[in-house]
């Protein structure tokens, strides 16, 4: 497990120290250690009860943490030294809006610039609505804009007085499917262009791994990994990871010399990522995600290396089940044009072009192995 540290100690502006967190006699978040650097946009993924919520609260000073600290631009401000939410320079989108319906988009966005004169409050108004795309907007309440078009001036409420850092609960969970995947492309453009540090919590994984820097994977109160998306997707440090970022498959092989030997033909021993000597002559598990392997009918003479059991529609692909000779499951994608047997035995092939992930065999849960 990686704690999740940046490299970078001179441009950190959130530090997570052996965070830890308890309800009653239920410790949800154990001995969490996490950086996060300047600019930054930070996802943290993981299923319902993870403690990724829980960990966003003890951040905005909602919660208080029953151990470690949580330190901002290298001040402590947890412990004895607890510094109350409103001034912790931090700002909050929730997964509501938290729009006052009463006041215009303009009157939400300037409710907190107190401290401004009001030629500052309103220059800075008008230049928040141009940069969340609402210029023409500023007038209007909260019930006669839409969805997208509420979290902007929600955005923009929480840019306005220029949090060292901003955080996001769930920000696209109450927004239909096509909007929401406007919208992750808006907020990211929003935040990079405005150079704000942030942090967002998500239990869906395509959002967090197209607008995030980084991803932290949280499961059961631990931080299971953290780093860019496509390392994480790609070289997952735990089974978990691997299986809950995408659809996961384990293909059993044997290591012996340059290749490894598996139910689907040799994998070049090279193509196995950070396959060490150590592990010759051992049983592994090859992760292989829908993508990366390919199914097709058996020609005349050839044996069959599984059947088809299932087949899921997905709009411009299906699905495949495939269950292999020696009883292992395996999910393959194809376009929803080709030609594909729905059922019965076909020839199933790896078909990746690039390093696979792998784990021990001896690592296979109980029920697995």
């Amino acid at each position: 497990m990686r704690n999740g540290r940046a490299d970078a100690e001179s441009d950190v502006v959130l530090e997570l120290d052996g965070l830890k967190k308890s309800y009653g006699s239920e410790e949800v978040i154990h001995d969490l250690s996490l950086s996060v650097r300047e600019g930054e946009i930070l996802t943290l993924l993981g299923p319902s009860g993870c403690g990724k919520t829980t960990t966003l609260r003890l951040l905005a000073g909602l919660e208080r943490p029953d151990g470690g600290d949580v330190r901002l631009n290298g001040r402590t401000v947890s412990g004895a030294s607890f510094v109350p939410p409103e001034e912790r320079g931090v700002g909050v989108v929730f997964q509501e809006f938290a729009l006052f319906p009463h006041l215009t988009a303009r009157e939400n966005i300037a409710f907190g610039l107190v401290d401004l004169s009001e030629e500052e409050r309103e220059r800075r108004v008008d230049d928040l609505l141009e940069l969340v795309d609402l210029s023409g907007q500023g007038e209007s309440y909260p019930d006669e804009l839409s969805g997208g078009q509420q979290q902007r001036v929600a955005l923009a409420r929480s840019l306005a007085p220029e949090p060292d850092i901003l955080l996001l609960d769930e920000p696209f969970s109450n927004l239909d499917v096509d909007l929401r995947v406007q919208m992750r492309e808006e907020v990211r453009r929003i935040l990079k262009e405005a150079g704000v540090t942030a942090i967002s919590v998500t239990h869906d994984q395509e959002e967090a791994l197209s607008i995030s820097d980084r991803v932290a994977v949280m499961n059961d109160g631990d931080l299971e990994q953290a780093g860019d998306p496509e390392n994480v997707f790609q070289h997952p440090e735990s089974r978990f990871v691997a299986g809950f970022l995408g659809y996961a498959s384990f293909i059993p092989g044997h290591v012996a010399g340059d290749c490894v030997e598996t139910d689907l033909g040799c994998v070049p021993r090279e193509q196995i990522h950070g396959l060490a000597p150590e592990y010759d002559q051992t049983r592994i598990d090859v992760l292989v995600r829908p993508d990366d392997v390919s199914v097709r009918a058996c020609g005349p003479d050839e044996e069959p290396s599984g059947r088809v059991t299932a087949r899921r529609y997905l709009g411009p692909t299906f699905l495949y089940e495939v269950e292999l000779e020696t009883g292992e499951p395996v999910q393959c994608m194809h376009n929803h044009d080709e030609d594909v047997p729905d059922s019965g035995p076909v020839v199933v092939e790896i078909e990746a072009g690039h390093e696979l992930a792998w784990f021990p065999r001896e690592q296979r849960p109980e029920d697995e192995k």
